[in-house]
C-alpha cells in the first residue's frame, strides 16, 4: 500500500466501533473571541487511554489474523502508542512488548505497566528503542505495530478526521499535532477526502521536529531527539519511511513550529481558560493560535491529542515556571 485512502479510513471506523470513544468537539469562547473567528477544540485527550493513539492501535489489532494474534505484538513508543497498544492487546488477551527510550516520562511508563505489557528501556532515542523492536521481531517472532508508519495505524487515526468534519462541517482549517505523521496523514486524508478545501496544518515543536526537517529536505532525514515539553512528538520518522512522509508532503497545507515557551503557554491556556488538562503535544494547536503562527480565516479546529502529562510538571507550568526551569519527569 502506497497511500491510505478515505475508503480505508471509513472501514477502520466500522472496525473499531465500540472499542474507542467518539470524542466531542467544543467551541472555545476564549479563543474565538481572541481570534475573531470560531475556534473549536477536538477533545481527543478524553479518549479512553488519554490520547488519540487508541484509534490506530485498536484498528491494527483488529486487523490481525489468528496466527499473528498468537505471536503477540511489539512497538517502539514515546509513551502514548505503547499505552494504547497495551490496552488493545490486553482486551484481546495478547502479549504486548513496548520498547522505549530513557526520555519517556515516568508517568507514561507506569500506565503501560498497569496494563500488564512488557517494557524494555533502550537508549536515548526512539531510534534506539526501534533496534530492540527489530531484534524481538527477528528472534521471537513478534508482530511489529509501529506508532505511525503503518496503514492500519494511519487509517485508525484518520477516523478522528471523519469525526471532525461531521462535527464542524464548515471547518476552514484543522490544526493537528505532527510527529511521525500517523495522526497528521490520517486526519488529512479523511478531511481532504470529505472537504477538499479545508486546510490541514501540522504543528510541532522546534526542538527535534523530524517530519518538518524531512519535508524541508524532500526526503526522510535523521534529527537529534531532544528533551521537550511536547515529548510525545519526539522521535524520527525512519529513513525507510513508506507512507507518512509522502502523505504529509502531499496533503498538509503547512507546518508550523513552536518554542518551548509557546508550548507552555498552550498548556496554561488549556487549563486556565478551557478547564482542560493536556500534555505538551496536546496543546500545540492552541499554542499555535495564541502565538499567531496560524492565520484564522474561518472556523478552525485544534486537536487536543492527549492528556498524559506528569502532574508535577503540569503544576509547575500552570504556576508560571519557565520551560528552562521545569524539571521533566524522565
Amino acid at each position: 500500500m502506497t497511500e491510505v485512502t478515505l475508503q480505508h479510513i471509513r472501514a477502520a471506523r466500522d472496525r473499531i466501533a465500540g472499542k474507542v470513544e467518539q470524542t466531542a468537539t467544543a467551541l472555545s469562547l476564549s479563543l474565538s473571541e481572541h481570534l475573531g473567528a470560531p475556534v473549536y477544540l477536538k477533545l481527543e485527550h478524553r479518549q479512553t487511554t488519554g490520547a488519540f493513539k487508541l484509534r490506530g492501535a485498536s484498528n491494527a489489532i483488529a486487523s490481525l489474523g489468528p496466527e499473528d494474534r498468537a505471536r503477540g505484538v511489539v512497538a517502539a513508543s514515546t509513551g502514548n502508542h505503547g499505552r494504547a497498544l497495551a490496552h488493545a492487546a490486553k482486551l484481546e488477551g495478547m502479549r504486548a512488548v513496548i520498547c522505549m527510550s530513557r526520555l519517556v516520562p515516568q508517568n507514561k511508563l507506569d500506565e503501560i505497566r498497569r496494563l500488564d505489557a512488557e517494557i524494555r528501556i533502550v537508549g536515548n532515542s526512539q531510534d534506539d528503542a526501534q533496534q530492540e523492536v527489530d531484534r524481538l521481531v527477528a528472534e521471537e517472532g513478534l508482530v511489529m505495530l509501529p506508532p505511525f508508519d503503518h496503514p492500519d495505524i494511519i487509517a485508525g487515526q484518520g477516523t478522528l478526521g471523519l469525526e471532525i468534519i461531521e462535527q464542524v462541517p464548515d471547518a476552514a482549517a484543522v490544526l493537528v499535532p505532527l510527529s511521525g505523521g500517523g495522526l497528521a496523514s490520517g486526519v488529512a486524508a479523511a478531511v481532504k477526502g470529505v472537504s477538499p478545501r479545508t486546510k490541514v496544518i501540522g504543528v510541532s515543536m522546534a526542538r527535534g521536529a523530524a517530519m518538518k526537517a524531512s519535508l524541508d529536505a524532500a526526503r526522510p532525514v535523521l534529527v537529534e531527539e531532544l528533551s521537550t515539553l511536547a515529548d510525545s512528538l519526539g522521535g524520527g520518522i525512519g529513513l525507510d519511511n513508506r507512507l507518512t512522509f509522502a502523505m504529509c508532503r502531499d496533503l498538509l497545507d503547512d507546518v508550523v513550529l513552536l518554542s518551548e515557551d509557546e508550548i507552555a503557554a498552550g498548556i496554561r491556556h488549556a487549563y486556565e481558560q478551557e478547564r482542560e488538562i493536556v500534555e505538551g503535544a496536546g496543546s500545540v494547536g492552541i499554542a499555535a493560535l495564541l502565538a499567531g503562527k496560524v492565520r484564522v480565516d474561518g472556523p478552525t479546529v485544534a486537536i487536543l491529542s492527549g492528556r498524559n502529562i506528569d502532574m508535577t510538571l503540569h503544576r509547575r507550568i500552570v504556576c508560571g515556571k519557565a520551560p528552562s526551569t521545569v524539571e521533566r519527569a524522565a
